[in-house]
Order: structure tokens, then sequence, then C-alpha cells
């Protein structure tokens, strides 16, 4: 059951909304196309800074998860049927945005034999058709541990491979629905098998009532399997129902768990309380292209 939060939020959590015309743009546009964004869906505390710089995180599959983790805002149900031309629509978006990184996200999809892999995989090949100079990430979901989905989505070769373990190994089954701690190490694991020169990243949310040499332990297991990049940011209730908040970090906590990052030999670590995982996405590429080079 969820338990009271914490009375107050610190100044340094406060969000400076902007609504400006790119702002407005976006939010027409992906309404037109019928797209969803991450950014909405998940109530991202980032959405007017990134909107207002016109880059989001387009979430494919619907925005009806098969999952009930304790710390998502995105709704949970049973799906839509797979909507085919979404790839195209996708492409469409991010060319229309100029985009030159654009991630990619979805609902889990466990109703489905692939986990949606194939959807995955033709929305990279649309914005390679339509943008060859942008980069692409996809944040994809555990796929239940099927080797055959993970394989789909590498082989359209993404320029990176995104999936968030979330949360140390103890609190896991608490704060996730079904995906489980070791198998995405196992994920992140096997993309670096099957594809060794694409990039790897994972994302830890701190605050849910974790300990610090757990979240060491954590960046010991990432980096264990060559994971290249690493986010780090501060869990936030999105609703009464949802886990409560358990600490407040301070910036300068974040601060220490960067250099924790860098000297386990991350390439990158995006560590800061209104981190998420695709926070500053684009300026993460070079470093992770450098390191694969």
């Amino acid at each position: 059951m969820p338990t009271k939060p914490l009375e107050r939020k610190p100044d340094w959590l406060k969000i400076k909304l902007t609504t400006g015309e790119n702002f407005k743009e976006i939010k027409s546009m992906m309404r037109s196309k019928t797209l969803h964004t991450v950014c909405e869906e998940a109530k991202c505390p980032n959405i007017h800074e990134c909107w207002a710089n016109r880059t989001a995180t387009f979430m494919i599959l619907g925005d009806i998860c098969t999952r009930a983790c304790r710390f998502c805002a995105v709704k949970t149900g049973l799906p839509n049927e797979l909507d085919l031309q979404e790839p195209e629509r996708v492409a469409d978006a991010a060319l229309q945005m100029g985009l030159r990184h654009c991630v990619v996200t979805s609902v889990a999809r466990d109703d489905l034999e692939d986990g949606g892999a194939m959807i995955f995989a033709e929305t990279i090949k649309a914005i390679r058709r339509k943008m060859p100079m942008c980069t692409v990430e996809v944040l994809i979901p555990d796929f239940l541990g099927r080797e055959a989905s993970l394989v789909t989505v590498l082989e359209a070769k993404p320029d990176i491979l995104n999936h968030n373990i979330e949360t140390v190994e103890r609190m896991s089954d608490r704060v996730r629905s079904k995906a489980k701690y070791r198998r995405s190490l196992e994920l992140l694991e096997r993309s670096k098998r099957i594809a060794p020169n694409i990039p790897t990243k994972s994302s830890v949310m701190i605050g849910v009532g974790e300990e610090w040499d757990e979240l060491l332990q954590t960046m010991d297991d990432l980096r264990g399997i060559h994971c290249d990049i690493m986010t780090i940011g501060q869990y936030l209730q999105p609703s009464p129902t949802h886990l409560a908040v358990k600490k407040y970090y301070t910036p300068e906590q974040f601060a220490v768990l960067k250099e924790e990052g860098m000297k386990r030999g991350f390439k990158h670590v995006e560590s800061g309380p209104m981190v998420r995982s695709s926070y500053h996405a684009h300026e993460q590429v070079q470093s992770a292209s450098a390191t694969n080079a």
C-alpha cells in the first residue's frame, strides 16, 4: 500500500513552466498525427523544457500498458490493436520537428508474441529512410526475456539500445511489475553480445527506499555487463495511489553519484534531481559513439 508522502518538495524540484510557440506546435502536431509521447503519458517534469527545445520521446504501441508498475503514471489495462502505420507517422513527426536525435520508447505489450519488437524495428527503419542523418535511440521493455525480440530490434541498428533497470535489486519486485532485476541485466548483456558496437544505456530513479551502497552495487552490476551510459534521477510520486517518495536527494548527492559512475567506467553519466532516461539524450550520443568507434 502507498504510504504518506514526504511533506514538502525541496526548492530544487520546482519546475519552470514554459508554453511558448514550440511547445504549442509540438502538442498540436502530436494530436494531429495521433501519436503519444512518454513526456505526457508518464507526466515527465521536463516536458515544458524539452518541448520548448523541440525534443520529445515518442511512445509507440499505444498508450495502454499491460503492466502496472508502482512508480509509473502510464495507463494500464487491455491494449488496443496494433497500428501498423504508426512507424511512418513517428518518422513524419521527427522530420517535421527537424530532430537530430530521436528517442522511441513504448508501453509494455506482453499480449503480443514479440512484445512489439517488430514495430520498434519498423519505426527505426522509417526514421532512417526519411532522416538518414538522425540518430535513433530506443528505450525498450524486457520482452519477457525473449532473445528473438531483442534480435529483431538490434537488427534494425539503433544508435543506442536503452533498457531501464529502474531501481536496486532489493526494491525491484516492490517497484516494478513483472520486470526482474536480473532479467534486465541479462537483456543488456545479450545486447552487447549480439551487437557489441551498439552502445547500451540504463537508468535508475532514486528515493524509493534504496540504500547508498545498493546504488553503488547497481552501478557495479551495470558496468559488469559493459553498460555504457547511466542516468540517475529523483523519483516523484505521480499520484497518491503510486509508490510514495521515501527520500529527496540533494543536488550535491547527485553530483557524487555522477563521480562514482564515471570512476566505474561509464562513458556518460547524467545525474540530477530532474533527470529522466531521455533527458539530454542528444548530448549522450557523441560520448557513446566515441566509446564504440
